[in-house]
């Protein structure tokens, strides 16, 4: 996680200690800092091409660098959708990327090599059951502690939620819960809040979201925990949103190649045929967007699967759901076979 106070001067100090901070900052970080006033509200950006003109245009090493800084830095706010401001800073290759409140003040410096946006969404990760099809395994170890190459099956999904920029973080947790919680505790070492909501009994697939009581975002993810993708969740999120849709779920095509001609009858007459067709059908793949006010329609700590929750949009309006095709990698690590697939899959998977 960036430290954000490495990459901050007040406007005062001079260029030699700008240059000499410049020269400290890692090799593999963008190599810029940002101007503070007394205030701590921000008034410019400054790199070392920056000082370098300043000395050729006749300034001295030794004046302060609000006299080199750049004026016109680009920056985004907290609190707001930011998604199109971030995706054409990133394709005009910007790095850092300040954070700023309402009163102009950094509250964080996004690296755009490593976060790819700023999603304004919660999450809530299914992380409770007891994953009994992978036992001996989950004997000692809740399945989303079971390693994936280099670590746990929900750290992958964690990580990918905090690449895109999500950084409340909610985990239903239950069987075996003190291993996911003093593993990851309080979220502080990745940068981000994780809470936990402990289930008492098994409350479904959904059932606790019920127990959240408010979050920063209008909208929230839920996902199971046991799951191997590399969604892009920007995407995802962005389709959700343009279907202007209350729900939204990943779905999996799944193509039935029918090896023989399908006839259309009529009792006994034949009144056409396909010949050796392909279906399309698609099943729901453990992913949902989904507002948070639809957290009314669950009953407090009450059994309530995703399903359950799909009826009850699909009946209350029949354009609130829709579907978004994962054209991705996608695995659904509930069996043996499928955590042996999953350990060859992440060698050769881009993450």
């Amino acid at each position: 996680m960036l430290n954000y106070l490495e990459h901050i001067l007040l406007q005062d100090e001079d260029a030699r200690t700008a240059l000499r901070l410049l020269d400290r900052l890692s090799s593999n970080i963008s190599r810029t800092i940002f101007i503070i006033d007394n205030d701590n509200k921000i008034v410019g950006s400054l790199t070392d091409g920056d000082i370098r003109r300043g000395l050729l245009n006749g300034l001295e090493i030794s004046q302060p660098i609000k006299y080199f800084m750049n004026k016109g830095f680009k920056f985004i706010h907290e609190n707001e959708s930011n998604l199109e401001i971030i995706k054409t800073l990133r394709k005009k290759g910007f790095d850092l990327v300040p954070v700023l409140n309402a009163e102009g003040s950094i509250k964080q410096i996004i690296d755009l090599s490593k976060t790819r946006t700023m999603l304004p969404a919660a999450a809530l990760i299914m992380a409770g059951g007891k994953g009994e099809r992978l036992k001996p395994f989950t004997d000692t170890i809740p399945k989303p502690m079971l390693i994936v190459g280099d670590k746990p099956i929900i750290e992958h999904n964690i990580d990918r939620l905090i690449s895109f920029g999500i950084t409340e973080i909610f985990i239903s947790v239950k069987y075996l819960k003190e291993q996911i919680m003093d593993y990851f505790g309080d979220g502080s070492t990745k940068g981000v809040s994780i809470k936990y909501i402990i289930e008492d009994m098994p409350l479904g697939t959904i059932g606790a979201l019920s127990l959240i009581e408010n979050i920063k975002h209008e909208d929230i993810l839920v996902m199971n925990s046991d799951l191997l993708t590399n969604v892009d969740l920007e995407d995802f999120f962005e389709y959700y949103q343009s279907h202007s849709a209350e729900m939204a779920v990943a779905s999996i095509p799944y193509v039935v190649n029918v090896p023989y001609a399908v006839l259309e009858t009529n009792h006994h007459e034949v009144k056409s045929f396909i010949e050796k067709p392909s279906y399309t059908y698609y099943s729901n793949g453990g992913i949902y967007f989904l507002k948070f006010s639809l957290k009314s329609a669950l009953k407090n700590n009450e059994f309530f699967d995703a399903t359950d929750l799909m009826n009850f949009v699909i009946a209350k309006n029949q354009n609130a759901l829709v579907h978004y095709p994962l054209l991705c990698y996608w695995l659904d690590i509930g069996k043996h076979q499928d955590y042996i697939k999953a350990q060859d899959d992440i060698k050769h998977l881009n993450f």
